[in-house]
């Protein structure tokens, strides 16, 4: 994590929760193939090293990170794949603090978390972020 953001500790009734960053800083999430760069799957890593980052993907994350948000990449290549990725991402520019491997195929995915989560599809460009009213499933 950045070095000048600091996780502020949490109190709930008294009792230490999980930690929380400050209200200006985000936790960006973000899926590698068809986001970053073009989809491969796991069946093909020989085109993991080889394939071209997408631009507007590179400027806007680094753009991000330096503005002091956390940038943890989330995908579902292998463990095997981290390697050949962390090079890649290197050799392209990518700043970024962390990266989880092995996230579940398939899509449709629901995240149930006691922090706040908001989700953003990516549809074909990165670009700034802006707020809209969407229908989202709660608990009763």
């Amino acid at each position: 994590m950045s070095k000048n953001k600091k996780l502020i500790a949490s109190k709930v009734d008294g009792e230490t929760v999980s930690p929380i960053l400050p209200d200006d800083v985000k936790n960006y999430l973000i899926d590698i193939d068809g986001t970053i760069t073009e989809d491969i799957p796991n069946e093909e890593p020989e085109r993991m090293g080889t394939c071209k980052p997408f631009p507007d993907a590179l400027k806007t994350l680094n753009e991000w990170y330096g503005q002091g948000h956390i940038i943890t990449f989330f995908t579902s290549r292998l463990e095997e794949h981290r390697e050949v990725t962390e090079i890649w991402l290197k050799e392209h520019g990518f700043e970024y603090h962390g990266m989880v491997m092995g996230k579940p195929r398939g899509g449709n995915y629901h995240w149930i978390d006691n922090h706040i989560v908001r989700a953003t599809r990516y549809e074909g460009k990165f670009t700034q972020l802006v707020d809209k009213k969407a229908n989202i499933q709660v608990f009763e």
